[in-house]
C-alpha cells in the first residue's frame, strides 16, 4: 500500500493550494479517503473525508466553504482544493484511507507541509 501526498507549499493568506493524495495497493472504490492536519503544538485534526463508495463528503467546520475534496478514480487519487487560505491553516496535511464502513484509518501518508503567511 502506498499513499503519497503532494502539493503543499508556502502561500499568502487568501491564496489557494491543491493537495493530491495518490494511492495504490488497495481497492480504491471500497475506501474512504480522509485529510487530516496537524499544526505545531496542536492535536491532529480531521479536515475532510470522501467516501469513494457513495461520494459522501465531510468537512470540518473550520474549512467548510473554503476546502473541497474530490477524486479521480482512474488515477486512484484524491484532491483537496484549498481556497481562501488563512494563517491558521498552516500545518502538515496527511492523507489516510479506511475501508468503507469502518472507523479506523489503516493507511497513512507521510504528509505535506502547508504554510500560509499573513
Amino acid at each position: 500500500v502506498r499513499i503519497v501526498e503532494s502539493g503543499g507549499g508556502v502561500v499568502q493568506a487568501g491564496g489557494s493550494l491543491r493537495l493530491s493524495c495518490a494511492t495504490s495497493g488497495f481497492t480504491f472504490g471500497d475506501y474512504t479517503i480522509g485529510w487530516f492536519r496537524q499544526a505545531p503544538g496542536k492535536e491532529r485534526e480531521a479536515v475532510s473525508c470522501l467516501s469513494n463508495r457513495d461520494g459522501i463528503r465531510y468537512y470540518a467546520d473550520s474549512v467548510k466553504g473554503r476546502f473541497t475534496t474530490s477524486s479521480d478514480n482512474a488515477k486512484n487519487t484524491v484532491y483537496l482544493q484549498m481556497n481562501s487560505l488563512k494563517p491558521d491553516d498552516t500545518a502538515i496535511y496527511y492523507c489516510a484511507a479506511r475501508r468503507a464502513g469502518y472507523t479506523r484509518y489503516d493507511y497513512w501518508g507521510h504528509g505535506t507541509q502547508v504554510t500560509v503567511s499573513s
